[in-house]
């Protein structure tokens, strides 16, 4: 199972967007999938992400590590609900529908852990993976 650590950034937020996937072996981490977008926000990047994370990984499976809770909770909560329910919520349109779908079909499809961590608090992998997205922002390819 690989270890991944993911990272989406938009700036200004919607605006130029970058995202980066992190692969972590024996204490050392290198980057193994960075994009971008033009307009964008920062939570479409961080879903880019994980894709992009899940179809590195292949069959390998992973364990995926972001600080963004919400796509965690749209993966562990809230997408089976809105698919059993046609894609639909409550309170009206689901805002990025494209990449939920496709984010959670993967995410259904293949063996993948998520773990959150908290954002911007010296975590030195969680750090590397900001700093990847947003040099992927600028237009650093791999």
């Amino acid at each position: 199972m690989k270890i991944l650590w993911t990272d989406g950034s938009a700036s200004p937020n919607p605006g130029p967007g970058g995202y980066a996937v992190l692969e972590v072996n024996d204490d050392k981490a290198v980057p193994v999938a960075l994009g971008r977008e033009k307009d964008t926000t920062n939570i479409r990047m961080e879903g880019c992400a994980m894709i992009a994370a899940i179809k590195y990984a292949g069959e390998e499976g992973c364990e995926i590590y972001s600080d963004s809770e919400f796509w965690i909770n749209v993966l562990t909560k809230w997408a089976p609900t809105w698919q059993a329910n046609g894609w639909k919520k409550k309170t009206g349109l689901i805002k990025n529908l494209d990449l939920v779908q496709e984010l959670y079909e993967l995410y259904c499809s293949h063996d993948v852990k998520l773990v959150w961590v908290r954002g911007h608090v010296g975590m030195e992998f969680n750090e590397l993976a900001d700093e990847w997205a947003n040099r992927a922002r600028k237009g650093e390819e791999l």
